[in-house]
């Protein structure tokens, strides 16, 4: 199903960047959540995901690779941590599928 339309405008509020996995664990106290400490270069610096991909993916898959983030979401409270953005992913049927980026991609570039 098609979401509603949007102005460019909506769109445009969006804060997407590519982000590198600098770490990646499991934490213990989910059964669903996989934590990333992500790279978004100088002018952001590094952030904490949390992504709630732990049924599909070991962490390690994402140390050092490159992925696409919504940063300017507000902080959420997820147990007794924050999560200061959004992991983009293809919503699969099977699976969620995180969108990995180029190698070449620079951390902190914005994604249009």
């Amino acid at each position: 199903m098609v979401k509603e339309t949007i102005t460019y405008s909506d769109f445009a509020r969006l804060d997407v960047r590519v982000g590198r996995v600098l770490t990646a664990r499991s934490p213990d106290w989910s059964d669903k959540l996989l934590a990333f400490e992500v790279d978004f270069g100088a002018e952001l610096g590094t952030r904490t995901i949390f992504a709630g991909i732990k049924k599909y993916y070991a962490p390690e898959l994402f140390v050092g690779r490159l992925y696409a983030f919504v940063v300017n979401l507000e902080d959420k409270k997820v147990g007794s941590e924050v999560s200061q953005g959004m992991m983009l992913m293809v919503d699969d049927p099977a699976k969620p599928m995180p969108i990995e980026l180029s190698s070449s991609a620079v951390e902190g570039s914005v994604v249009r």
